[in-house]
């Protein structure tokens, strides 16, 4: 097991061949609520994960026993001043942005709170799971805010409009029974078994090719929305990407030879 530590609360552990990557939320003693600290290096290491081609699915965790992320530093933000908050808007822009860009396939391993902030850390990655002590939601509107890490706009393309502003508006929590039944987490697993499930899906999409899994990330993410015609353009240029590649040279020799790719990764 590697590790590198991006600042005082965020990690990046990699285990065995290091395909799957871990970005552990660190900040226990505050249930991870995001500073602007801890959101410079949340940035920090996605960035750093972006430039790394050998990382082919990250899964994001959190080294809190009752929480994945409370959200934002409600502490620190009272503190700023209306300068101070508008100077800090960007660097919070940054981390949940780096998260929602990183290339490869992401997952969120989810238990106890995910509120605010932390969830749409969570909304922000391909797959969520989460535990049954997992409790969610986005409350800013009781604090006289808006979701301001991409929920307005996540949380829609996960439930629909109409959900979406039902949550949304009325600021309310629910359990992981319920988040389930209405997709705003995609595999309900016992209670502890969060992270060590999300890694075994993460080892199960990590065997497939690497070229293969980020270019079908960003069709995925690129058509959403779009008409037909421009999605079926998007899939068409995501499938340039990989046509000629090494990867796909492999996995044609490999199902023909009846043996396991050796991906090259390009």
């Amino acid at each position: 097991m590697s590790e590198e530590r991006f600042g005082e609360f965020v990690v990046v552990r990699r285990a065995g061949d290091g395909h799957v990557a871990e970005l552990v939320l660190d900040r226990p003693k505050a249930m991870n609520a995001v500073s602007s600290a801890m959101a410079r290096s949340i940035a920090g290491a996605c960035a750093a994960l972006s430039r790394d081609p050998g990382v082919r699915v990250t899964v994001l965790t959190s080294t809190h026993e009752r929480a994945f992320c409370v959200g934002a530093d409600l502490k620190e933000r009272n503190a700023l001043s209306d300068a101070d908050l508008l100077k800090q808007r960007p660097v919070a822009r940054a981390a949940y942005g780096g998260v929602l860009d990183l290339p490869m396939p992401t997952i969120a391993a989810v238990h106890g709170f995910a509120l605010g902030g932390g969830f749409e850390l969570a909304l922000s990655c391909d797959v969520i799971v989460a535990d049954r002590s997992a409790v969610v939601g986005l409350p800013e509107v009781s604090v006289g805010v808006i979701p301001g890490g991409g929920g307005t706009q996540l949380l829609p393309r996960r439930v629909g409009a109409a959900r979406a502003a039902e949550l949304i508006f009325t600021a309310r929590r629910l359990d992981a029974a319920e988040a389930a039944d209405l997709g705003l987490v995609d595999q309900l697993v016992d209670v502890g078994r969060d992270r060590d499930e999300a890694l075994a899906l993460a080892a199960r999409m990590a065997a497939n090719s690497p070229v293969g899994l980020r270019a079908a990330k960003r069709a995925l993410r690129l058509g959403h929305g779009l008409d037909l015609p421009s999605g079926l353009e998007i899939e068409d240029a995501a499938w340039r990407t990989v046509a000629f590649s090494g990867d796909r040279a492999e996995g044609v020799a490999a199902f023909n030879e009846k043996r396991e790719p050796r991906w090259p990764g390009e």
